[in-house]
């Protein structure tokens, strides 16, 4: 870890992001902490989450995160911006807890209120209900309870729910198969407050993210800035600031490696949160590239290959090879280190 100074520049956030998502070295750890150290990942696609650890943990398997998910070492629900993360069983809850309040809220407001609190609130009622008479249970039984997709969907917020094997893994990516939060890992600890939870959660983003902002924070988690600053009360933290002058935040001993540090060619999934709004700072995607990955057609994102810490193309799997689309031109010797690891990822494929 290099000195830290009081001013950090964009490489300095950048290579701080690689190195705690463990995108600069992959890190010889079991996947609950993996997970735990970069702060969850995106789960919406299945095989994202394996191909997510694949770039991250050195010697990971395919069987390593399915056999996490079936001894309940780790689980998959619908946690921070409402959207569907892989975290490791001691996360769960804390994440769970932190922003039950703010995920209702934000569906509700998102529905336009077409339907209520109350009416979720029975919904859910009836989904546990359905749960202690059979459990997991299928997409389609949730579906007969709550009428229809949308509220569905909405379940999840009212009703802790995990998607469990065998759907929403590598084999089986469909996810639709549910058990309650409180079965299939047990109830959340009797002393985690909202308070206590929502430290923790701010912790899991610098720890994986920061150095950060407070907004930025609490972009990540769906929790309001306010919410993020009496957390950041609670626990110790050093400051520094951006070349723009915005006030950073970050854990005492965090890693900041040096900004010349040199970052490997890494293959990104689909919805990696390196990519998402919360670490624009860091600069991984160049702003005149980022409408190549996101976009109205691309809402998920694309596949993508990071050179020198920054996204230089997408890539696909096709016919049991890697096929990697740059943006620009690329020396010989990272043409050499692009190809060798897009090999390794073709025979992680097959």
């Amino acid at each position: 870890m290099a000195a830290a100074p009081g001013r950090l520049t964009q490489r300095h956030l950048n290579r701080a992001l690689l190195a705690r998502q463990l995108l600069l070295e992959r890190a010889r750890v079991t996947v609950p902490k993996a997970l735990e150290r970069v702060g969850g990942l995106q789960a919406q696609y299945a095989p994202a989450m394996y191909l997510g650890l694949w770039s991250r943990v050195d010697g990971f398997a395919r069987d390593d995160l399915t056999n996490a998910l079936e001894t309940k070492k780790v689980a998959q629900g619908t946690l921070q911006r409402a959207t569907i993360h892989v975290v490791s069983k001691g996360d769960y809850w804390p994440f769970a807890v932190a922003i039950a309040d703010e995920r209702r809220r934000w569906w509700l407001a998102a529905t336009r209120n077409e339907v209520s609190a109350s009416e979720m609130g029975l919904i859910a009622k009836r989904v546990r209900a359905r749960l202690h008479e059979q459990s997991p249970i299928t997409r389609k039984d949730i579906d007969a309870i709550a009428g229809d997709a949308h509220r569905t969907n909405g379940v999840n917020l009212w009703l802790d729910l995990l998607r469990v094997p065998p759907s929403g893994t590598w084999d089986r990516r469909r996810a639709d198969i549910f058990a309650a939060g409180r079965d299939w890992l047990g109830p959340p600890p009797d002393d985690l407050t909202p308070e206590k939870a929502t430290a923790h959660v701010v912790k899991r983003y610098l720890e994986g993210y920061g150095p950060a902002t407070v907004a930025e924070i609490a972009n990540w988690a769906g929790l309001k800035p306010t919410t993020v600053t009496e957390a950041l009360g609670s626990i110790a933290t050093r400051t520094f600031e951006a070349e723009n002058g915005d006030a950073l935040v970050d854990l005492p001993r965090a890693p900041l490696p040096d900004p010349d540090t040199p970052a490997p060619v890494r293959f990104l999934p689909v919805w990696d949160a390196t990519l998402l709004a919360h670490a624009r700072r860091a600069l991984v995607i160049k702003e005149e590239d980022r409408t190549k990955i996101f976009s109205t057609k691309t809402p998920h994102s694309l596949n993508t290959v990071l050179v020198d810490g920054q996204v230089a193309g997408t890539w696909h799997f096709e016919k049991g090879k890697i096929t990697f689309d740059p943006f620009g031109r690329l020396d010989a010797k990272t043409k050499r280190e692009v190809t060798a690891e897009a090999d390794r990822l073709a025979a992680f494929h097959n």
